[in-house]
């Protein structure tokens, strides 16, 4: 191509203008839309730490007052199995006879063992009610968490 020739194809060509006022707008809508969509983030993360730290301290005051449930039902059986045996030491102590030692050591031994079944029962009712109760708020927490994950 001759100097002519490229003279005349560069005064042909339209360099396309660019509005600097568009792309400003343009970049303050992108701007504008961040910003909404992060408060809306920021929200919905706020909402489920604090949901979170709801279910949280309701499983750990749960899980306090299950404890001392079974502490009680502990101490209790305790006593129980404690003064069973003394009344059955003094029992022995009165005994005047071998056989009636025997009897007594039967009785005892029967007795402690229908006792001790009673106690496992139970404690194994309480703790069934307290795992149930301690999880039950995880459990609210989490179908919530898959129905609004499900509904978004």
């Amino acid at each position: 191509m001759s100097k002519t020739k490229t003279a005349e194809f560069a005064d042909n060509i339209e360099m396309p203008s660019f509005d600097v006022s568009k792309a400003t707008d343009q970049f303050r809508v992108i701007a504008e839309k961040g910003v909404e969509q992060s408060k809306e983030a920021y929200t919905k993360l706020k909402t489920g730490a604090e949901e979170a730290q709801k279910t949280i301290e309701t499983s750990y005051e749960t899980a306090r007052s299950v404890t001392n449930e079974l502490s009680l039902k502990a101490i209790a059986a305790l006593r129980t199995n404690a003064e069973a045996g003394f009344s059955h030491l003094e029992a022995l102590a009165g005994a005047k006879t071998l056989s009636e030692i025997v009897e007594l050591q039967t009785s005892y031994l029967r007795s402690r063992v229908e006792q001790t079944v009673e106690q496992a029962k139970e404690f194994q009712a309480v703790a069934s009610k307290a795992a149930e109760d301690v999880s039950k708020p995880v459990k609210t927490a989490f179908e919530k968490a898959l129905k609004d994950l499900k509904a978004a």
